[in-house]
């Protein structure tokens, strides 16, 4: 039997790694393409792209839809990551101490205030939701863990956006529509500067409806041992709750304050020294 030429180091190489599964690799290639943000409207770009067959691509799709590791984009065409794959990554995140620090601190918010509370990181233009915390009143949060929603049109997202420099979010979005999910959705990325610039000034990131009509939020950012901002807790319920009558937005947008910090400490944060107020009668 004559034997198979040897190939040579000209020869090309194959992506899948030694002892790999071409089917799995395949499978692995397309979600990398849709994580970053990629939405595979085209299929056949999309198949040139990741030197897979059209075909081959049209079942992997499948595949993964029917497993909900993707999913249909709410807007616009194309695909985007799903529940199951964003779960099981929650499900590992929720052995981290992110999470585990978190979660009393949104307990006590959530029974202290009637309202639903949430954890959330910045992903791309989205916010993915790691924690939800919410009480037995009627309209609770339909938020999941694992949920994405887009970062522009929630506070969570404005509260994390707001610290990137105005010119690495213009960069996040450009070319991005800043789509409407009510009419007081900001959909142009001037306005969208201008609210991020605010939120971080008050240190809170406020929304009236601008996800779900009636249903408002506040959220304010949690902080690593580097001092940069990792995640975002939140309180959210119908817009009554959060009345200016009584002083009750006041406490919220306290309380939220304090948690949000609290949580920062205990992942090793270490706030800004206060500067010391001048002392009166002293002389030169």
């Amino acid at each position: 039997m004559a034997r198979k030429p040897k190939t040579t180091g000209a020869a090309k190489r194959s992506d899948t790694p030694a002892y790999g599964i071409p089917a799995v690799d395949r499978a692995i290639k397309l979600l990398h393409h849709i994580s970053e943000g990629e939405s595979v409207a085209n299929l056949s770009h999309t198949a040139a792209a990741l030197r897979i067959n059209r075909t081959t691509l049209m079942r992997l799709i499948a595949s993964l839809e029917a497993g909900r590791f993707i999913e249909k984009k709410p807007y616009g065409p194309g695909y985007q990551i799903g529940p199951g794959l964003i779960g099981v990554a929650a499900q590992t995140f929720l052995s981290r101490d992110l999470n585990q620090t978190a979660l009393p601190y949104l307990i006590t918010l959530s029974e202290e205030f009637g309202l639903s509370t949430h954890l959330g990181i910045l992903e791309g233009r989205d916010v993915l939701y790691l924690l939800r915390q919410v009480p037995h009143v009627f309209r609770a949060s339909a938020v999941r863990v694992g949920s994405r929603l887009p970062a522009h049109a929630t506070s969570m997202g404005r509260i994390m956006l707001a610290y990137l420099s105005e010119a690495e979010l213009r960069a996040l979005f450009d070319g991005a529509a800043l789509e409407a999910a009510t009419t007081q959705t900001v959909t142009t990325i001037d306005d969208l500067v201008a609210e991020t610039r605010a939120a971080r000034q008050a240190g809170l990131a406020w929304s009236h409806s601008s996800y779900e009509a009636g249903i408002d939020s506040c959220a304010a950012p949690i902080f690593d041992h580097s001092g940069l901002v990792v995640a975002a807790i939140n309180m959210t319920g119908p817009d009554s709750a959060f009345a200016t009558q009584g002083g009750k937005r006041t406490r919220i947008g306290e309380a939220l304050r304090r948690a949000a910090l609290n949580i920062s400490e205990r992942l090793g944060y270490v706030p800004p020294a206060e500067p010391r107020a001048a002392q009166r009668g002293t002389t030169a």
